[in-house]
């Protein structure tokens, strides 16, 4: 992208609200909480007197900060199943509603999966999903709790506020226990207090809308107040700034207090500031009710632009064609699992848009507020949807929260200028939860989705995918299509992907790609391949997920390499450049994430699909994604993280660059190989790749590569190791660095001659005795106790280790452990 452009889209991560702007008497609970993972006997047991030492001082609860989830480390460790069941939050509150006959209120952007509030012993509230927002009315539970003689005395003044949530398993939820994902537990989203005055608003709808030309801007905008008290008006007033801050058109008048949404005024805009990927043009819409003290103003950001999926054909963005450029987020990281704060999620998506994304499906359930604000500011388009993932249909209970679900995500999610879709479901071809899978069932229910989501938002599409039997229901349709993963080989996928094309209105391939295990190379990646026969299709079916039985499948019998993805991921986006009919595709995931239905992965529990791991670290494949679809000059020479490449004397090696620039010239210890140009239907690496010599030992690779008048480097170092090896016969065990308070040491596995087994990929454990903490449970393939070898070796980092009195160890089946004292 050009500095320019990167430039305004920091500007905006600096001065966007991550969510609408509310009143200003509003604050995030984060301090002060403390936890107990399991039921209590009752609410009782939460805020009754303890006396020091008392039996009634149990159970112990443990301080924690919010967001905070039952799962941040069970969810990846392996010997275990992570905990499904109830946890309790407990904190003390001062509350100062400065508003005379005011509102105090509890909003939840998400909490999982069933959750109970209770003020003192009073139960003021309750909500069954996980991803929704929701909100709690303190206020008359309130008023009698201060007019009690705890409050005073064994509260001194502050409000005892307990929180029940429950992730058991329960085959009347969504999402299904057979999802690719965790169901997590906690209050793993924001939680804020909110004071509002007499007279509030509770939400303000701003419909922006444009034609294709871009000539004519209408803002409608209405608006619902909070719990108007019956007759009377309140005075309104709505002011628009355009992008800059300039306000550009206004109106004032009066809102009857009634229940409900009411029109409130209709604005004409000439020629609008444009939204688009590239220049993510935002206009705030500020209503205000009430005067004075008394005054409520809340802000929301909209953006006008014209979307249109053409019927057996592209996506356009106002009036021109775009090619969705796309990614999948779950709500997930490294050592807190759902509970992401908002640093942190502004981190990931930043890393995808310099990565060059301009959509993202947001999978499988509504996500943060901050999530869709940041699309909004980065020029992210996104389709976002329900979590009624696998397992069939359920009963009453179970449609009916669907149905809640929806109408709160769109609601919610109404305003932002990036949602093009909404998702209505995610492999509902897949049973099991019940003894009927009736297919007709499924589809009048999606079909009733689909009407809902229509009347809820003409403007907007549907989608649904894998689910062949309802692809005619919805507006935009994704098949399962995993060529050179699942199914078929990678040079299968445009002939896979036009016959899927064919069958369908609109057409829109969502999730792509293969699992890598973080740094494991491979000299001849493709040789799964040999196995699989060409133009058998690519369509995933049922089983092909499995690592035992059915067909040859690179998911089965490949390598699970860094070099065999970038193959993979080369192939598709050299071919998505050559196909004018597509409207976009999205590789799946961003990011690797943690499931209970993978415990024999690498790194166990883990989905390795991501083109960055747990932690955010970039796999290889993010910079080849970086090369297609980004134009801010960078250049990356493939095998960072592979310390030993291996051959035969003399032998010519692939070395491959993954770069947006017009030339590239290789240098090879300090020798030039030649300049290549780029050329993106030159496979690989968009033909800047070399077959090269290496020299036994250590190697030093250089790229140069120029746009225009401008150059960027990369550069690398390796040994290469001409010595064959035989089966791993012993381990190493080494201390490789130490900074920063952390330790990290690495296992080797030799031959009986020593020779390093750079092929091997035996499962290693690793353990602690002594001073320090194992960093494990992380879910990465630095981060894990247990973990398959990645070209002969794994690493691990622990905390606060003590000359003499720390000791690690390592075993591997079939081998003698080994044991480092530090």
């Amino acid at each position: 992208m050009r500095n320019s452009a990167f430039k305004l889209f920091l500007l905006f991560l600096l001065l966007a609200a991550a969510t609408a702007a509310r009143s200003q008497q509003t604050q995030r609970l984060t301090a002060g909480w403390e936890f107990v993972r399991q039921d209590l006997g009752g609410v009782w047991e939460a805020v009754r007197p303890v006396g020091a030492g008392n039996p009634e001082s149990v159970p112990l609860w443990t301080p924690v900060t919010l967001p905070h989830c039952f799962n941040a480390r069970d969810a990846v460790d392996p010997d275990v199943n992570y905990y499904q069941g109830p946890g309790w939050y407990r904190t003390r509150l001062r509350i100062r509603n400065p508003y005379p006959g005011g509102r105090t209120l509890l909003h939840f952007e998400g909490a999982g999966q069933k959750t109970e509030v209770y003020l003192h012993t009073t139960k003021v509230g309750s909500h069954v999903g996980g991803y929704d927002e929701w909100t709690v009315d303190l206020t008359p539970a309130l008023a009698d709790f201060q007019r009690t003689d705890a409050y005073q005395q064994q509260f001194q003044g502050q409000v005892p506020l307990s929180i029940r949530c429950d992730n058991s398993r329960d085959l009347e939820l969504i999402p299904s226990d057979l999802s690719d994902f965790n169901l997590y537990g906690g209050l793993y989203r924001y939680l804020r207090l909110e004071y509002l005055p007499a007279v509030a608003l509770e939400r303000v709808v701003a419909k922006a809308e444009v034609d294709a030309a871009g000539k004519t801007g209408t803002l409608t905008v209405r608006a619902t107040l909070y719990n108007p008290a019956a007759g009377g008006a309140t005075p309104v007033a709505v002011r628009v700034l355009d992008p800059r801050g300039k306000p550009v058109v206004q109106f004032k008048g009066s809102l009857p207090l009634q229940a409900g949404e009411q029109a409130v005024h209709q604005f004409k805009l000439n020629s609008p500031r444009l939204w688009s990927p590239e220049t993510p043009q935002l206009y705030a819409v500020e209503v205000t009710v009430g005067t004075g003290a008394q005054a409520y103003r809340q802000t929301e950001r909209v953006g006008f632009r014209h979307i249109e999926f053409v019927e057996r054909g592209p996506f356009k963005l106002n009036g021109q064609r775009l090619l969705l450029r796309g990614t999948h987020r779950h709500e997930d990281h490294a050592g807190v699992a759902a509970a992401m704060t908002e640093p942190l999620i502004r981190q990931e998506m930043l890393l995808m848009k310099q990565m060059g994304v301009n959509f993202i499906r947001l999978g499988h359930y509504q996500q943060s507020p901050i999530v869709l604000s940041l699309c909004d500011s980065l020029g992210i388009l996104v389709w976002e949807e329900i979590p009624w993932c696998r397992g069939g249909l359920g009963g009453p209970v179970y449609q009916a929260q669907a149905r809640r679900m929806l109408r709160n995500m769109i609601a919610q999610h109404y305003n932002h200028p990036a949602v093009i879709i909404w998702g209505l479901g995610n492999e509902n071809d897949w049973p099991g939860d019940f003894p009927e899978f009736d297919k007709q069932k499924i589809r009048a229910f999606m079909t009733e989705l689909n009407d809902l989501a229509h009347q809820l938002d003409p403007a907007r599409y549907t989608a649904i995918r894998r689910c062949d039997f309802c692809k005619d229901i919805v507006d935009v349709y994704s098949p399962s299509i995993w060529a050179g993963w699942y199914r078929g080989i990678y040079t299968d996928y445009k002939d896979a992907s036009r016959r899927e094309f064919e069958g369908v209105k609109r057409f829109l391939h969502v999730e792509w790609g293969g699992d890598s295990h973080a740094g494991r190379h491979s000299e001849n990646p493709d040789n799964a391949l040999a196995h699989i026969g060409r133009g058998q299709g690519a369509d995933e079916r049922a089983g092909d997920a499995s690592l035992v039985g059915g067909a040859a499948r690179v998911s089965k019998d490949g390598d699970w390499s860094e070099s065999y993805l970038c193959n993979l991921v080369d192939w598709h986006l050299k071919e998505q450049e050559t196909m004018p009919w597509l409207s976009g595709a999205a590789y799946w995931p961003f990011k690797d994430f943690s499931t209970p239905v993978r415990p024999d992965n690498p790194v166990p529990y883990m989905n390795q699909k991501g083109v960055v791991e747990r932690d955010f670290t970039p796999k290889e494949s993010y910079y080849v994604f970086q090369s297609y679809w980004t134009t801010r000059p960078m250049a990356r020479l493939y095998g960072h993280s592979w310390p030993v490449r291996w051959g035969e004397a003399g032998e010519l090696k692939m070395v491959k660059v993954y770069s947006n620039c017009a030339e590239a010239e290789l240098f090879v210890n300090g020798h030039s190989y030649g300049v290549k140009q780029r050329n993106s239907q030159d496979f690989p690496a968009a033909g800047l790749h070399w077959q090269v010599p290496f020299q036994a030992g250590p190697n030093e690779l250089r790229v140069v590569a120029r746009q225009g008048r401008q150059t960027v480097t990369d550069q690398l170092s390796f040994q290469y190791q001409t010595q064959k090896w035989g089966k791993p016969a012993r381990l190493t065990l080494t201390k490789v660095a130490d900074a920063d308070g952390l330790t990290t040491v690495e296992v080797k596995l030799h031959d009986a001659q020593g020779v390093l087994c750079l092929d091997a990929a035996n499962w290693v454990n690793f353990s602690l005795a002594g001073a320090g903490q194992l960093l494990d449970d992380l879910g990465t393939s630095s981060g894990s106790r247990k973990v398959q070898a990645y070209n002969g070796r794994a690493l691990i980092r622990l905390r606060a280790a003590q000359p003499g009195k720390t000791a690690v160890a390592v075993q591997s089946p079939g081998l003698e452990p080994v044991l480092l004292t530090l």
